[in-house]
């Protein structure tokens, strides 16, 4: 990424090697041990001597079914875990609030978990309120918005079309799916209908299904339309119970999606753990993306009954972004699900985590302002992150901050949280 400085390590002696880390180290910012940046093979023998050890030996990560689970998985069966001197163990949840719930009480260590729903804990919003951290962003695009199979046969096969069909109805006729209140799929949701001017709270309802449920409850009419992580758009159409009619990536190009998180408790408990487990992951990222052949196996090992449990061909075409909407067309999608392009999916930007707070605000969940860059510097630990990249030999951006346009043509950068939640014309707040 151009924006990016890639740390390099020189093919020197030991001693030399060394003193260009702690250079290194200190121009990325890391507060960090020097061995904490140190390869890992030299890092595994003074983790031996217990100057650096993780406090955790076995870390209990907790993942949804879906496609971007995939480097949590693939960091314990590639064993990347092993590297840093921790065993991860994925655990398969039922549902979103099953791991809210989970990583409030400690049954987990840490979870492949939706970005607004650790703001949204951490906030108490909807459920149990508990310090926060997002360690990193696990990937980028990748989501879907879908419609059920009836909804053609009534004309709504776009946004315009839907709006048609909506509007011709008395309001709260047709209801609409996402995974959780405060998480990504119901922004990505909320977002696309309101940018189509259907208020997805007076206009439609919203309900809240599980993303493994979501195909089941389409086929039998519990919803007309649903907005989901991969692969479950693709196994609707598979199914023809849905087709397409919008990826996140329409919504936000590159938008952030699925974190690293863990309570703020576990951090401060386990630092040495947290700093390994980020790199573990991280570098399985780096090791998903680094070519087609490990997509596949990526796709092939995701799909077992252990983990997606679906077939992997419905996996498969969408992580190469190969895609389909169930209604004929079909097309290469330059802006498919990534797991790290260079470390630019990983870093945890401040203005991620404060664009979710505007969209709970904006749609009444946040009942007032907050200190946006205040909560989003408590959550996203950019200091752990730093420490794992250093580790892993992944670069960092210049800026805590970055810049994208939206599908509606709104930009945000971050600058002005509370200016951005209240600019738009649909909204609860």
């Amino acid at each position: 990424m151009s924006e990016h400085t890639k740390p390099t390590v020189d093919a020197v002696e030991p001693d030399a090697m060394r003193r260009n880390l702690l250079r290194q180290g200190a121009a990325l910012g890391v507060g960090a041990s020097l061995m904490s940046m140190v390869p890992p093979g030299v890092r595994s023998a003074a983790w031996a001597a217990g100057s650096d050890a993780p406090e955790k030996k076995e870390v209990r990560i907790g993942f949804i079914p879906l496609t971007d689970c995939s480097s949590v998985v693939m960091a314990a069966v590639e064993k990347f875990d092993e590297k840093y001197g921790i065993k991860i163990i994925p655990s398969k949840e039922a549902s979103w609030a099953a791991v809210r719930d989970k990583l409030v009480n400690g049954e987990l260590d840490a979870a492949h978990v939706l970005y607004g729903l650790i703001y949204g804990v951490h906030l108490g919003i909807g459920g149990p309120k508990k310090d926060m951290a997002n360690l990193m962003t696990i990937n980028n695009n990748g989501q879907g918005i879908s419609l059920s199979a009836q909804m053609r046969e009534k004309g709504a096969v776009d946004g315009a079309s839907l709006k048609k069909v909506v509007a011709a109805s008395p309001a709260g006729t047709y209801t609409f799916a996402q995974t959780f209140p405060t998480g990504t799929h119901a922004m990505w949701l909320y977002y696309w209908l309101a940018a189509n001017d259907i208020n997805p709270f007076t206009d439609v309802k919203s309900i809240v299904v599980p993303p493994p449920q979501m195909i089941a409850n389409c086929r039998v009419g519990n919803m007309h339309g649903f907005c989901v992580g991969e692969p479950w758009n693709q196994r609707g159409i598979v199914d023809k119970v849905s087709f397409s009619v919008a990826s996140s990536q329409d919504v936000w190009v590159d938008h952030p999606e699925k974190v690293l998180g863990t309570t703020a408790e576990w951090v401060a408990k386990y630092p040495n753990t947290a700093r390994a487990m980020t790199a573990a992951v991280l570098e399985a990222s780096r090791w998903i993306d680094a070519s087609l052949a490990n997509r596949r196996k990526t796709a092939e090992t995701v799909a077992a009954k252990s983990y997606i449990n679906t077939d992997m061909d419905v996996i498969l075409g969408r992580m190469l972004g190969r895609y389909e909407n169930g209604l004929g067309k079909t097309w290469d999608d330059k802006n498919y699900m990534k797991f790290f392009n260079d470390g630019a999916v990983n870093f945890p930007y401040l203005s991620d985590g404060m664009w979710f707070l505007t969209q709970h605000r904006r749609w009444g969940l946040l009942k007032g302002d907050v200190d946006y860059l205040a909560v989003a510097r408590a959550i996203n630990r950019i200091d752990v992150y730093k420490q794992a990249a250093a580790a892993v030999g992944v670069a960092l951006p210049k800026s805590e901050l970055r810049t994208s346009t939206l599908m509606d043509g709104s930009v945000w950068d971050g600058k002005d949280p509370k200016k951005y939640a209240a600019s738009f014309r649909i909204s609860v707040a």
